[in-house]
């Protein structure tokens, strides 16, 4: 029999470890199945894009990994059980399994209310696409004048602000952040935000923490902030199944790793993405971000390929380089960062900076929808053919 991979999710690190698992096995001797509940890619680098109104290029599954030799499965992940390699799924005709010999668990993370009152009622989430068009919709409805606050002074967060107050500059736009403006990055760096802040009319409030959303207003520590609409970006958590697996998890519910994405405790399982808990350079963990999570699966994809066919097994040594951030269309920052993710003095700022960004985006997507570029005219056999209980991959581990 076939050996049987199965990939959960799949976003940038799901879609991206199956097309590159099918680039490099022999599809005489294995069977990739790719599990996802939408049936379309969705670039969650740019929901706060579709949030502000503009349409993205619709991606389905069905034609991007058709002929590959992917299955795509349009359904639902309703449980794993790690001990029995068995994946329960839910899709148009109903409650079924999948077994598989190795599990790629790639169903990332959402929106992560931080357990502030009010925010599951009143604040609107752009962690997921239907967030996303829900805050559209609701953003459609207001008329000028009206105050919208984004919450959360990250990545997402700068982002979904200046995007915002550049599409509506008619809204009372306000941005609160825990910390200072931008705090993580360098001197420069701050100062180009604050100066695309200003431009854009943000009202910033810095060392506000929320203690509670409400229908047209938080509550935080340095006072209260209008807020017809609250947009909640202040950090992510990760899909709650996999801490109710048998799978060894963290605190927060992702699977510890080792070095090549592969659990700590269930030697057929890896896991890519804001899902696993892993060391990048210098002993610290990765960061949720696609900037992590594109060469987790690289590194995981090239690990299982390895084990299965024979081949010299990597070990992630994984480092940073930037931070791509868009303000806007119109502009944007890069920061450079050392291995570990701290800041350097270097940055792009401007015009520029957001081409650049532009072209970072692109080419993750592109890289999704085509799977399998660069086919290799042979592709690798397995040193063995596993059986249904994949008897193979253990030996091979």
């Amino acid at each position: 029999m076939k050996h049987r991979i199965v990939v959960l999710g799949a976003g940038y690190t799901g879609a991206f470890a199956a097309g590159r698992l099918a680039r490099r096995l022999s599809p005489e001797d294995v069977a990739i199945t790719l599990v996802n509940a939408e049936p379309d890619f969705v670039e969650r680098v740019r929901m706060h894009q579709l949030a502000a109104g503009q349409d993205l290029t619709p991606r389905p599954f069905a034609e991007m990994f058709a002929g590959t030799g992917v299955e795509f499965r349009l359904a639902q992940v309703t449980a794993v059980d790690a001990d029995r390699k068995r994946v329960a799924v839910l899709d148009a005709e109903g409650a079924g399994e999948l077994e598989y010999d190795t599990l790629v668990y790639a169903l990332g993370s959402g929106w992560n209310a931080q357990g502030v009152t009010g925010t599951a009622e009143h604040a609107y989430e752009i962690a997921s696409r239907p967030g996303a068009l829900r805050l559209r919709e609701r953003l459609a409805r207001l008329d000028a004048g009206q105050a919208v606050t984004v919450v959360g002074g990250g990545l997402t967060g700068v982002e979904a602000v200046t995007e915002l107050a550049e599409t509506r500059p008619d809204l009372d736009v306000h941005f609160a952040v825990r910390g200072g403006l931008g705090d993580w990055l360098s001197p420069k760096g701050r100062e180009h935000l604050r100066k695309v802040a200003d431009r854009l009319g943000i009202t910033v409030h810095e060392h506000a923490a929320v203690e509670r959303v409400e229908a047209e207003r938080i509550a935080t520590a340095t006072g209260d902030i209008p807020a017809a609409v609250t947009v909640w970006t202040a950090g992510f958590a990760v899909h709650p199944l996999a801490a109710a697996t048998a799978l060894e998890v963290t605190g927060t519910g992702q699977i510890v790793l080792d070095r090549t994405m592969r659990s700590v405790s269930h030697p057929d399982v890896y896991a890519v993405g804001d899902a696993g808990f892993a060391m990048g350079k210098n002993g610290k963990p990765l960061r949720m971000s696609c900037a992590s999570g594109v060469p987790m699966a690289q590194v995981a994809a090239d690990a299982i390929v390895a084990r299965l066919t024979g081949g010299r097994v990597p070990e992630a040594s994984i480092g940073y380089f930037n931070q791509c951030i868009s303000l806007g269309r119109a502009d944007g920052l890069i920061q450079y960062v050392t291995e570990d993710d701290r800041a350097r003095n270097a940055t792009l700022r401007g015009r520029f900076a957001a081409r650049y960004k532009e072209i970072i985006c692109k080419g993750a997507a592109w890289g999704v929808a085509n799977p399998t570029f660069g086919l290799p005219t042979r592709r690798k056999r397995l040193t063995k053919t596993p059986t249904a209980q994949g008897s193979a991959m253990k030996a091979l581990a």
